[in-house]
């Protein structure tokens, strides 16, 4: 028979950081984590809707980094989010903003299924941004999830254009 998958050490409201150290379910590190693995989860999602490649891996990749790096109490040598991430992320959304209008104005997250759900990736990123400020972690992961939230919006706005979706303007009436 093989290892559990519940070791019944979180009964208590406590988990492990990366050194072994418990802390409350509540400590706002594991929260941050939580939100990250609620982005990646949603990301899952995404990537079943599209047939193309749109380095949705990668930024899988990215966010369990991420969780790892936030959750590191001991300097662990890890695989980390890294400035090139950052870079990446903007060259991503440069190249996809040069093929749009640009945007004068607030539009209402809407649109076909992919579209909408790539705004509730940029909401969660942005969500997940704020959970990794509280929890004080590496600058560069807030970073990297405003960028992320970015890409989002501009990969929803060309997908709304690619699938002669109009975007609706947001009226403060």
């Amino acid at each position: 028979m093989g290892i559990k998958l519940y070791t019944k050490k979180g009964d208590n409201g406590t988990t492990s950081l990366l050194s072994g150290t418990r802390v409350p379910k509540t400590d706002n590190r594991i929260k941050a984590v939580g939100v990250l693995d609620e982005l990646n989860s949603f990301i899952g999602l995404l990537v079943s809707k599209f047939d193309d490649d749109l380095m949705f891996e990668k930024l899988q990749w990215n966010l369990f980094n991420a969780g790892s790096m936030v959750i590191n109490d001991n300097n662990t040598e890890l695989i980390e989010v890294t400035d090139a991430d950052v870079t990446n992320l903007e060259e991503n959304i440069d190249s996809l903003d040069a093929l749009l209008p640009p945007l004068k104005n607030f539009i209402l997250p809407r649109g076909d299924e992919k579209v909408t759900l790539i705004h509730v990736c940029r909401t969660i990123a942005r969500r997940a941004e704020v959970a990794c400020i509280e929890a004080e972690t590496n600058p560069i992961i807030i970073k990297y999830l405003n960028r992320l939230s970015d890409y989002f919006f501009i990969l929803a706005r060309y997908y709304m254009k690619n699938g002669n979706i109009s975007e609706i303007i947001w009226k403060n009436k």
